[in-house]
């Protein structure tokens, strides 16, 4: 896939292409089944798939008082993104400078100018333009003026199945409890937290169950403290490499046994493994179930004990 992050990369007539615009915070199930009918539209019409997104959020430039953490982090955002088969991104930092172009300004310079688009793909409660003055009716007009059809799809971010609903803001919710494996079930795979491994301090190796610290500034969105059964997936490793991907037993919170932690952070063990030196690397982080709260023992002992619990419950859940 294609990565663009300015009007200016995009080759000389480009195009035609099928464009979609939105912040696609998360790429859950929504975001994705409106990704896929870009790319099957494209497909339809010998064209390229595209979809055109912000870096900051624009509610972060906006007004930043309001904006929530981003549930995926950017790379991770990208990368699922190219999983749906798109061509190309254009990733436009967003700026005051942007907001204020009109709904027209906005289409004619990216969608028609730009990216050559002979067909947009939008959600049917999607806003753009200056204070989002910009909606599907809109979008009609002006791909009557400047000659691209409009596709129209259910409002993306609430779109049911069941009970459930497909929206960032109701993953956001779920991680906030803990309720990681929901919001699995939103996001269409395990939400992911990825870092850098640094040096933490060294408890957990002298207790025999030696973790992986992320560096406190992580990618995406750090569900309850608690703990976890999941995944550590090394970043730097090529897909494929049997030691890539391994199972965990995942803390987030403060340790609050010990009194020196004071910041949270993101700790994860790899089950039955002592061997691994994992300092330096970038990981992600999968959150599969939440197992317990975190909570204060009484000794040592009695954290060692509850630990080697929390490793055969994660055993068990992620092997069966």
């Amino acid at each position: 896939m294609l990565r663009w992050t300015d009007l200016q990369e995009i080759p000389s007539g480009f195009g035609p292409s099928v464009v979609t615009l939105g912040n696609f915070d998360g790429v859950h199930r929504g975001h994705r089944a409106l990704l896929g009918t870009v790319v099957r539209e494209a497909d339809a019409r010998t064209a390229a798939a595209v979809a055109v997104t912000f870096d900051p959020p624009p509610l972060a430039v906006l007004h930043p008082e309001r904006a929530p953490e981003q549930i995926a982090g950017l790379e991770h955002r990208l990368e699922l993104m190219a999983g749906t088969g798109l061509d190309a991104v254009l990733l436009l930092e967003f700026s005051h400078q942007l907001a204020a172009m009109t709904p027209e300004e906005f289409v004619r310079e990216v969608f028609v100018d730009g990216l050559g688009a002979c067909a947009v793909v939008l959600g049917s409660d999607s806003r753009f333009g200056v204070r989002n003055s910009g909606n599907i009716d809109t979008m009609r007009e002006l791909g009557q003026r400047y000659g691209f059809d409009v596709v129209e799809l259910a409002a993306v971010g609430e779109t049911t199945a069941g009970a459930r609903t497909w929206s960032s803001t109701h993953v956001r919710r779920l991680l906030a409890e803990g309720n990681v494996a929901e919001a699995a079930e939103i996001l269409g795979r395990p939400h992911r937290v990825t870092g850098e491994v640094v040096h933490g301090h060294h408890r957990g190796r002298a207790l025999g169950f030696p973790t992986a610290n992320l560096a406190e500034e992580t990618g995406g969105l750090v569900p309850a403290d608690g703990v976890y059964a999941g995944w550590l997936e090394r970043l730097d490793l090529p897909a494929g490499d049997a030691e890539r991907r391994l199972p965990a037993a995942i803390s987030v919170g403060t340790n609050p046994t010990f009194d020196d932690v004071l910041v949270r952070t993101v700790e994860a063990h790899v089950l039955d493994r002592t061997d691994l030196d994992l300092y330096h690397e970038q990981v992600g982080v999968d959150f599969v179930e939440r197992l317990r709260g975190n909570v204060r023992f009484g000794s040592v002992d009695e954290l060692l004990t509850r630990i080697g619990q929390d490793v055969d419950v994660s055993r068990s859940i992620l092997f069966g």
